[in-house]
């Protein structure tokens, strides 16, 4: 069997495989042999059914398996022969032998590229912070009073902060198009959940009354179809309702879980439920600065075979139904330079937690569970239902795994700390 491996250039390998054909013919006489003792078919009892029909049924496959396996053993020899990873599927070409009781292959591939992080003493690297005020927790408390406040109709002109209902229509060079009409469709004044051409139309309008008007879609809109283009819409409100807002009482608090009604208890839960997601947000932001620095720090070859493989997972991520979801059309840009960023970080990310031991400890995984138990009304049964589940519990382990990297770069690089306003970390909570 010739084991040399060719180097193509780049990450490309290809080398010729050969397996012995009596080889192949044995281990599929076996295999149907099995599965004719175990075979039932009509006319023959169980195990009675003749070789020549099992292989007639089967043989095709198991010949396939077969000969896939063997030619896998092969390469997996000569890899581990050359010290060389696989990434991604090979193509296998037949080609002739030189030995008439040879099969030859010909496998084309690419190997996973060898990863080298710069001096990380080198590289300024932030650690983002914030602090929650009492004008934070205020906001938060006026955020759960709309949350929480009931809604009355009324006859005035809709504004900032009402609920209205409409019924809405739109078309473009006088046709209808997806997503562009809607009955009893509700949304709130002022929260931006609609384009702001389409509230200002709306704002004003008692119950009872319709407009006309032409709005044009951002260019940035995320359905491609009608990106850029101006649609004519009438609209027609059913009901204007306005916010009734809760007074911040004992019942307020009650409301919130604080049983004795206490509002001092009740601002130190909002203010410690704040810290968990701000806290959860800092260490977002910050992983997501450290990975990008690491990624600028470090240079190498991608395999394409793992880009296309995570290009089709996010195609099926992508739109139901969508052409590009279909694999009719090629992958956007954007959603190239998300699979390649994607496979990367995740080449990157492997690598320094092998060569460095970043994986997460037991007790790490505990603490980490207990703090999101804490949030919740029986942090016990939490703990349990976590615990109980190795795919939840490989999800924490995940999130620590990716901490331990963040905090292995932040005590080796030249680290600042950046300051993030409230309102900005948040989003623009309403």
């Amino acid at each position: 069997m010739q084991t040399e491996i060719q180097d193509l250039g780049g990450l490309q390998r290809r080398v010729d495989l050969t397996v012995a054909a009596s080889d192949i013919a044995q281990e599929v006489s076996q295999r149907l042999a099995r599965i004719a003792s175990q075979t039932t078919m009509p006319g023959f009892r169980r195990g009675k059914v003749p070789l020549k029909i099992v292989a007639a049924s089967y043989g095709s496959q198991v010949q396939a398996e077969v000969m896939r396996e063997k030619l896998g053993s092969a390469l997996s020899s000569a890899l581990d022969a050359s010290k060389l990873r696989l990434a991604g599927a090979p193509r296998l070409e037949p080609k002739s032998a030189e030995d008439a009781g040879q099969i030859a292959f010909s496998a084309t591939f690419e190997v996973y590229p060898e990863i080298e992080l710069g001096e990380l003493s080198q590289i300024e690297m932030h650690r983002y912070t914030c602090n929650v005020s009492e004008a934070d927790v205020d906001r938060t408390v006026e955020i759960v009073r709309r949350q929480r406040a009931p809604r009355i109709a009324v006859e005035r002109a809709a504004g900032e902060g009402d609920r209205v209902t409409v019924d809405f229509r739109g078309t473009m060079d006088g046709q209808e198009f997806e997503g562009g009409d809607a009955k009893d469709f509700s949304f709130n004044l002022g929260e931006g959940r609609m384009l702001p051409d389409f509230e200002r139309a709306v704002a004003g309008l008692r119950a009872g009354e319709q407009v006309q008007f032409a709005l044009t879609f951002p260019h940035d809109y995320p359905v491609r179809k009608t990106a850029g283009r101006t649609a004519q819409f009438e609209v027609r409100v059913k009901r204007v309702e306005a916010v009734q807002l809760p007074p911040v009482d004992a019942d307020f608090a009650r409301a919130l879980g604080v049983a004795d009604g206490d509002l001092s208890r009740m601002r130190s839960e909002l203010r410690a439920n704040l810290e968990r997601e701000v806290a959860g947000r800092l260490r977002g932001r910050t992983r997501e600065h450290v990975f990008d620095s690491l990624l600028r720090a470090t240079h190498f070859e991608v395999p394409q075979s793992l880009i296309d493989e995570e290009l089709q997972r996010l195609g099926r991520t992508a739109a139901a139904g969508s052409a590009a979801a279909e694999g009719n059309v090629p992958a956007s840009p954007q959603l190239q330079q998300a699979a390649q960023y994607r496979v990367r970080l995740g080449l990157l990310l492997g690598d320094l937690v092998a060569r460095n031991g970043l994986q997460p400890r037991q007790d790490q995984v505990r603490k980490a569970v207990e703090s999101i138990a804490q949030s919740y009304e029986n942090p016990s049964e939490v703990i349990h239902w976590y615990l109980g589940s190795r795919e939840r519990l490989a999800e924490i382990e995940a999130g620590l795994t990716e901490d331990n990297v963040v905090n292995w770069a932040l005590a080796r690089a030249r680290v600042s700390e950046v300051a993030v306003p409230f309102d900005e970390l948040m989003g623009g909570r309403k």
